[in-house]
C-alpha cells in the first residue's frame, strides 16, 4: 500500500526497536497499511466528522496518527499552519519527513519546512483528542494481536 503518504519512498524505515505491543509493525509501510483499515469517524477530529468517509479515511486523523507514529518510530511531530489557526501534524524521523495523513489534502501542496513543533502535552490537554489517540492506539494493538 506504499505510495499513499508523503515520504513513502523511505517507508521501509524500521522501528527504532521492536515493540511487543505492536507485533507485525516493523516499518512505516506496515503502520500505514494497518492504520488504513483502522481510521474511522470516531478517531476523526469532531469538527470534521460530518465530512469523514472511507474514501477520505485520513481526514481529521493527523495529530493522533502523528503521535502514535512517534511512539513507535521516535522523532518529532511538527505542524504545517493551515491558515485558520490549526496545524496539520506530520512526523520527522531520523532526518526524514513522513505524513501518513496527507491524502486528505489531495491536490493541495503542503510545506514541510515550517518546523512548528507540536507537543503532545498541548494536544492532549483536549480530552477528546487524547481519547481519540487512545482509541486508535488500542485498535492498532488489537489489530496487531489478531495477525
Amino acid at each position: 500500500m506504499s505510495g499513499h503518504y508523503y515520504g513513502w519512498e523511505k517507508g521501509g524505515l524500521p522501528l527504532r526497536e521492536p515493540d511487543s505491543d505492536f507485533p507485525g509493525i516493523r516499518t512505516l509501510d506496515d503502520l500505514y497499511e494497518a492504520l488504513s483499515g483502522l481510521w474511522c469517524a470516531e478517531t476523526c477530529a469532531p469538527r470534521m466528522r460530518v465530512d469523514w468517509n472511507p474514501e477520505n479515511r485520513t481526514l481529521g486523523q493527523c495529530s493522533v496518527t502523528a503521535f502514535l507514529t512517534q511512539d513507535l518510530f521516535g522523532g518529532n511531530v511538527f505542524g504545517v499552519p493551515l491558515g485558520d489557526g490549526n496545524y496539520h501534524c506530520y512526523n520527522q524521523i531520523r532526518g526524514c519527513v513522513f505524513d501518513l495523513t496527507c491524502e486528505q489534502f489531495e491536490g493541495k501542496e503542503l510545506r514541510y519546512d515550517c518546523q512548528n513543533e507540536q507537543l503532545r502535552e498541548l494536544h492532549f490537554a483536549k480530552e477528546e483528542k487524547k481519547e481519540r489517540y487512545e482509541l486508535l492506539r488500542r485498535r492498532l494493538m488489537e489489530w496487531c494481536r489478531g495477525q
